[in-house]
């Protein structure tokens, strides 16, 4: 299913005008994944079959919440930004959630299992932990199980994840972006996290910002930003944006 748009950007009819998305080339922004792999897939078909040769940008939070994890990450960790099909995978602030427990299990262990991190667990074959959130040895010895599922390639690609990645004036990111900060200058926590001005106040330096992390009922683009987070794990729908220089244009797998 795919939907065009136009330059309807949602801003008011006396505000100055929005320069239009203008990336050099032809892309697709993926939304956030969340251990759907099957969303992946047909997502996937739906892109090559329409786009082959663009580059795809991953917008992160591949892991948590969904069912398989796993599955998820080996899928991405099969692509390259060098190959046929360029493909970017940013980093999300899940992935950083998971990256803290596994570095420090006794102080990440909380806010990671309360965010889905369960499920990223039980698709790696890990057992939820037996003691509780301040028995430091048990959480210690979960984390070592994890990371010995996972295996070291895994945790280093998710290491090796970047923040931002740039095409003409369209910029990818996970969370938002401070809309007075120029994107070069944006701390990592509000690209992983977002900032209380981004869904409020459009950007003026004629940048443009798809993201993920914060669902929307559907996929779109006003005020300087394009949203294509549509709650894949819990809504069984994937969202794409198409940005090119003649128009936006959204897909979607899944039950819508």
């Amino acid at each position: 299913m795919s939907r065009i748009i136009g330059r309807n950007t949602g801003q008011d009819r006396d505000a100055p005008a929005i320069p239009p998305p203008q990336p050099e080339e032809t892309f697709v922004a993926v939304g956030d994944l969340h251990g759907c792999p099957d969303l992946l897939c047909r997502l996937g078909l739906m892109i090559e079959q329409q786009h082959f040769g663009s580059p795809i940008v991953f917008l992160g939070d591949y892991v948590d919440r969904g069912e398989d994890t796993r599955g998820v990450l080996e899928l991405l960790m099969g692509s390259s930004p060098e190959g046929s099909q360029p493909v970017t995978c940013l980093m999300g602030n899940h992935e950083l959630l998971l990256l803290d427990f596994l570095d420090d299990p006794a102080r990440g262990a909380r806010s990671w299992l309360r965010n889905g991190g369960l499920q990223t667990l039980a698709s790696f074959g890990v057992a939820p932990p037996a003691g509780g959130m301040d028995n430091r040895p048990a959480l210690e010895a979960l984390r070592d199980r994890l990371a010995a599922a996972m295996g070291d390639r895994m945790i280093d690609w998710l290491r090796d994840r970047p923040l931002t990645w740039r095409n003409g004036n369209v910029w990818a990111v996970h969370a938002g972006a401070d809309p007075i900060k120029p994107m070069e200058a944006q701390d990592p926590e509000v690209l992983l996290w977002g900032h209380s001005r981004f869904h409020r106040q459009p950007r003026q330096d004629g940048q443009w910002v798809v993201h993920g992390h914060s669902v929307v009922p559907a996929p779109e683009m006003r005020d300087t930003r394009i949203a294509v987070d549509t709650g894949a794990y819990a809504t069984g729908v994937l969202s794409a944006a198409v940005i090119s220089k003649e128009d936006v244009r959204f897909l979607q797998a899944g039950n819508g």
